[in-house]
């Protein structure tokens, strides 16, 4: 198939090189001419791994490429899949200027038959927005050319999209077109040869499910932060609790680890637009306005613990951050956790050195050159000298450090654990003391 894919951020970039990886011809469009031109050079614009070499691979192949040029873009595809950005507006409902652009210009230029594709995280009602935008732009042209609109809404995880997009464990497809059904079947044959993974959906369900599993899980993170912090008070272990609760088949192992807050681009946006539908219809969504009122709370709480420990006056003191993205197997620290404790021990007089595998590029151009703020080259040169560790990101290179040489390095000895990646009694014993969320 011939498929154009309008926005080459991170779900437009996974999506295209993935239908290509399976075969397909795929342009991608996007307005800013540098992210282009970092393409065409054989680069990638973000960190996700494998996508650098499976684009380098399929523009080899001839089956991807990159353009500024809009109209060519839109002639291009039979699919038109709208992959743009939907930053938070200041109510914090989803930006949709972007999307509505994206559409009136498939509507501008469109000269043959057109699936359109609604790819980017959008509240329901926007396929209406996005057809009623086409069909305006065909008036004002004075033509009738056929074309429909399917929701078929991204489940990529950050540091995992490419593992999901080649093998999903669901593709939801909201559409009411035969059309436009049979063409989204055709396409995602290639996906699903084990057995039938798409979800066939009305478009506005569509819409919906993907707020929905989004808002679930945020839901489930907020509650065991929520019992981290009870079972402190308690003197439980909540890592004991996790693996009693997650041994119910109803309920799972999966987003039940308390840690110092979610952050990223999906999670606290989407809870918010989620909200904010809910309030233009009329209804108050009180399990999600908890929900993001804890995970604000448990950003600071690694704070809590090192003024607990440390008194807020921290002029003199020196802590190693092990890790800044929101996740591991990202750059990306929109909302991360880190931005909030590196904010707060600066402002009580800290000074930091701070190790990530791959995030340290984008921490320098989120806090430029602070005072007080400096990025090392390895975890172990963090830890020299510094008076506390603070980890704030699961990266798999800091689960199994040498806690012995951990104790020589750090000063004053104290290891604060945001991920509870260490067992407690292992740490102790090496004569560290110990801080971890919930953990006995």
């Amino acid at each position: 198939m011939k498929i154009s894919v309008i926005g080459t951020g991170y779900v437009g970039l996974v999506s295209g090189a993935c239908l290509a990886e399976m075969g397909n011809h795929v342009l991608c469009l996007d307005v800013d001419p540098r992210k282009i031109e970092i393409l065409r050079a054989g680069s990638i614009p973000i960190y996700e791994p494998g996508l650098e070499a499976m684009v380098q691979r399929n523009v080899a192949a001839g089956r991807l490429s990159f353009t500024t040029d809009i109209q060519k873009s839109v002639e291009y595809g039979l699919i038109q899949f709208i992959a743009v950005g939907t930053p938070p507006d200041e109510d914090g409902s989803a930006d949709l200027s972007h999307v509505v652009t994206a559409a009136r210009t498939i509507g501008r230029y469109m000269n043959a038959r057109k699936v359109v594709v609604d790819k980017s995280t959008v509240p329901v009602g926007t396929a209406e927005k996005v057809s009623a935008a086409i069909a305006e732009e065909l008036s004002q042209r004075g033509v009738k050319i056929p074309y429909c609109v399917v929701s078929n809404p991204e489940f990529l995880k950050e540091g995992a999209a490419v593992e999901d997009f080649m093998r999903p464990d669901r593709i939801v497809v909201g559409a009411d077109d035969a059309f436009g059904i049979e063409t989204m079947r055709a396409l995602y044959a290639p996906f699903q040869r084990n057995h039938d993974k798409l979800i066939l959906m009305d478009v506005k369900s569509a819409e919906l499910t993907k707020y929905a599993a989004n808002a679930m899980l945020a839901t489930r993170i907020s509650f065991m932060n929520e019992l981290a912090l009870l079972a402190e008070r308690l003197g439980a272990d909540i890592e004991r609790v996790r693996q009693g609760i997650g041994s119910d088949p109803r309920i799972g192992y999966q987003f039940l680890y308390p840690g110092c807050g979610y952050g990223g681009s999906c999670f606290p946006k989407d809870v918010q637009a989620l909200q904010r539908t809910a309030t233009e219809n009329g209804l108050d969504l009180r399990i999600l306005e908890a929900v993001e009122t804890v995970n604000e709370r448990q950003k600071a709480v690694l704070l809590d613990k090192i003024d607990a420990h440390f008194g807020k006056n921290l002029d003199g003191k020196c802590f190693a951050l092990w890790g800044l993205a929101f996740k591991p197997n990202t750059d990306d620290m929109r909302e991360a956790p880190a931005r909030i404790l590196i904010e707060g021990l600066l402002q009580r007089g800290a000074t930091l050195r701070a190790f990530d595998p791959v995030a340290m590029e984008e921490a320098r151009h989120i806090f430029g050159q602070r005072a007080g703020l400096s990025f090392v080259e390895s975890a172990e040169k963090a830890v020299e000298g510094a008076d506390a560790l603070v980890v704030v990101t699961e990266w798999q290179v800091f689960r199994s450090p040498d806690f012995e040489q951990m104790a020589l390095s750090l000063r004053a000895r104290v290891v604060f654990d945001g991920r509870n990646l260490y067992e407690p009694h292992l740490v102790r014993a090496a004569g560290l003391t110990y801080h971890g969320i919930g953990r006995l």
